[in-house]
């Protein structure tokens, strides 16, 4: 998660050269480009933390306690590689995640274990293993389209720790400020010492057609983006994990981390989620 400030004119963002590829926005192949290298990082930052060798600064940071329904995916990809990704808990059985954490067109996960109620990836919470996923059927690599998935797990134990965020109950489910959060990075290049674990960024949703104007015809319908300013968005690691909106005191689920700009996290280029709204049917149907 990133929200270092940079002082660029989101003009010329927009105006910038159309991404006419999914391969350049980060989803085929994302566990060997982003996924394994990101979860190798992650886990370096928590043993220094934990014995007390690094130093947390910068940024907005949070604790589980303000985002429970925040789930940590550590992926195993082939004999021994872990990948990571963000999910959201849905139920007390069921997982809400991108379907490339699952498969990014070229890895399949042999295995998911679940984080959930801490503020560390490998150590502290409840953690608990998959028990199968469901892609959505029209999910494709390729064309970024249908990229969710829901993850089934042994029911668990709600705490404060751990709750359940809302489907956000209608087509209509919209908000000018959304939350992102994750585990992720920070920002490009970023020392493995200097970060928290979780941290929290206010995103502001955009039309897709103002999205297109960077990513072209690759936003679909069930595309929801949010834009770059201020150098905010979700970074590597972040994806299938949530962004939400508050209200009447409730938190819901409007989007699934999906992609970012190849160009790195400090673009200032749109962050990309898949819009729950659209397939909340579907995921209903499999509560």
């Amino acid at each position: 998660m990133k929200t270092c400030a940079l002082i660029l004119s989101f003009v010329a963002v927009a105006t910038a050269a159309v991404v006419t590829s999914p391969f350049d926005i980060g989803v085929y192949d994302y566990h060997n480009r982003i996924g394994i290298p990101e979860a190798s990082r992650i886990l370096k930052l928590e043993n220094e933390i934990i014995q007390g060798q690094s130093r947390i600064v910068g940024g907005s940071t949070t604790t589980i306690e303000a985002v429970p329904y925040l789930a940590g995916l550590l992926i195993t990809i082939g004999l021994s590689s872990i990948s990571m990704c963000g999910g959201s808990v849905i139920s007390d059985t069921r997982i809400l995640t991108a379907a490339h954490c699952y498969n990014d067109g070229n890895n399949i996960a042999r295995a998911i274990t679940i984080v959930l109620g801490s503020n560390y990836l490998i150590s502290g919470g409840t953690r608990v293993n998959s028990v199968d996923v469901v892609t959505h059927p029209t999910y494709n690599p390729r064309t970024i389209t249908g990229d969710i998935a829901v993850i089934r797990i042994e029911k668990i134990t709600f705490l404060s720790t751990i709750q359940p965020v809302n489907l956000p109950g209608g087509p209509d489910a919209w908000s000018s400020i959304a939350i992102a959060s994750g585990y992720g990075i920070t920002r490009d290049g970023e020392s493995a010492s200097l970060v928290q674990v979780i941290r929290s960024v206010p995103l502001h949703p955009i039309s897709n057609n103002l999205c297109r104007l960077v990513y072209g015809s690759l936003i679909k319908d069930d595309h929801l983006c949010t834009d770059g300013w201020a150098g905010r968005g979700i970074c590597g690691g972040d994806t299938g994990g949530p962004l939400v909106f508050e209200r009447d005191n409730e938190t819901f689920l409007l989007g699934v981390g999906s992609f970012v700009s190849a160009r790195g996290c400090e673009a200032l280029q749109h962050s990309g989620f898949t819009r729950v709204a659209t397939f909340e049917d579907w995921i209903r149907s499999l509560m």
